[in-house]
């Protein structure tokens, strides 16, 4: 059986925007090991299939059962409506905490009763954002903008400047001029986007998302689970200080030097490029491996 020191926490996304939460991960669990999962070869999963965006959350979630990984966090909304069903099916005995688009909060603070949700294409198309506003925004009306563009920009590290500004404004002008007063960020590489967004939209109109709640879910389901094993008889496993084990040296380099602590980064695509974007976007050097070919 793996050590409590061998049992990260897997981190998922298709690549680099599960990093707008990742901040807000280390921010609720000071202590835990890390290990980020970028799913570049593969990028963007708003134009894909649902079947082929589970297939691949499937995949990677198997790499982090491999690795006895304490839970799971999927800061992709494309992959949350697409498989975290059945990620959890699969893997009953991993905690695994999804993403949604902040409708709920969105509801409670709209004055016109519009509210316009920027995503990808397959978040919104999907069952589960239907179920989602059926469930916590009935009255509502909303206002679906697709921008698969804006994936694409992030992954190239365009978050800021003239160009990002041109990028978001159609699609944030669209969804004011139809009366939206409240607009939603459901997509996680899209808060790299923000200060453009925001500039965009005007300081009357709040921007959410929802990185800090994930965070705090992810933070109480670990404490229910080693209650429960407690409970069981059984040593809960803590706060570890390390990644170790033979999975993670066979990985590649150990933690990126980026400010997060003891935090691996991973890639099924390039992972010097990902470094290079996934580094300008937090602001310090990060260090990747890349995710073992079994899983790519």
């Amino acid at each position: 059986m793996s050590s409590p020191a061998s049992r990260p926490i897997g981190v998922y996304d298709s690549g680099v925007g599960g990093l707008s939460v990742l901040r807000e991960i280390r921010a609720q669990l000071p202590g835990e090991p890390l290990v980020y999962v970028a799913d570049t070869a593969h990028v963007p999963y708003g134009e894909k299939s649902a079947d082929e965006v589970a297939a691949r959350a499937l995949a990677v979630a198997g790499y982090f059962a491999a690795r006895g990984a304490r839970a799971m966090a999927v800061p992709c909304n494309t992959a949350t409506a697409a498989a975290v069903a059945l990620l959890r099916e699969r893997h009953p005995g991993m905690p695994i905490v999804g993403i949604e688009p902040a409708v709920k909060p969105a509801a409670a603070l709209t004055r016109s009763g519009t509210i316009g949700v920027l995503a990808t294409t397959g978040t919104l198309a999907s069952a589960r954002f239907r179920a989602l506003v059926e469930r916590e925004a009935p009255a509502a009306r909303i206002l679906l903008q697709p921008c698969p563009d804006w994936v694409l920009a992030v992954e190239a590290g365009v978050v800021s400047g003239p160009e990002a500004a041109a990028l978001v404004a159609p699609a944030v002008r669209a969804l004011l001029e139809q009366g939206a007063d409240v607009l939603v960020l459901g997509c996680t590489h899209f808060p790299f986007l923000r200060e453009a967004i925001a500039a965009c939209a005007g300081p009357q109109v709040p921007v959410l998302e929802t990185g800090a709640a994930v965070a705090r879910q992810l933070r109480r389901r670990l404490a229910e689970r080693d209650a429960a094993v407690a409970r069981d008889g059984e040593a809960a496993v803590g706060p570890a200080t390390a990644c170790g084990g033979e999975a993670a040296r066979a990985a590649g380099p150990g933690p990126g030097d980026c400010g997060l602590g003891d935090c691996e980064f991973l890639a099924s695509g390039d992972p010097a490029g990902f470094a290079r974007i996934a580094g300008g976007l937090l602001g310090a050097p990060v260090r990747a491996g890349r995710l073992p070919r079994e899983y790519c």
